[in-house]
């Protein structure tokens, strides 16, 4: 049986129109791949807190991550193996820029959260490494409408 894992995912922006994402690498039999800011809510957490708060963990930035911008279910093996459907609202925040600051991470995230880096749009398409979630690149154009 799957365990439902609510969770808030961030859409970060800078101002040059590049995104955030991670890259994991589990160290494991899976492949590495790249994914958003976010993570699981804690007991009793809004989505909108849990934006928030997984934003200044993972990156270091104090920012209000503003309405949901879109809501997926999707299914999935966690880094500790568990099998989830994940309920996971999305945010977006836009910044001037600014560099990642990791001090915030758990001793996991040390662990498989081995690199950061701003992406192109035009990267997202031809990186040669998974990039979760498949259409990013389309919610971020979908995104851009609506912060205009």
């Amino acid at each position: 049986m799957k365990a439902k894992r609510p969770a808030a995912r961030i859409l970060l922006v800078d101002g040059q129109a590049r995104v955030l994402l991670f890259r994991f690498d589990t160290g494991d039999e899976r492949a590495p791949f790249w994914c958003t800011p976010g993570g699981a809510l804690d007991a009793g957490e809004s989505y909108a807190a849990a934006a928030r708060r997984e934003l200044l963990e993972e990156t270091g930035i104090h920012a209000d991550p503003g309405p949901e911008v879109a809501q997926r279910t999707v299914e999935f093996l966690t880094i500790e193996r568990v099998a989830v459907i994940a309920d996971e609202r999305w945010f977006r925040v836009d910044i001037a820029g600014g560099d990642v600051d990791s001090s915030r991470h758990t001793a996991l995230e040390r662990r498989v959260m081995t690199e950061w880096r701003w992406f192109a749009r035009d990267e997202i398409a031809g990186w040669p490494e998974t990039i979760y979630p498949a259409d990013l690149a389309a919610m971020l154009e979908a995104t851009d409408r609506v912060q205009s």
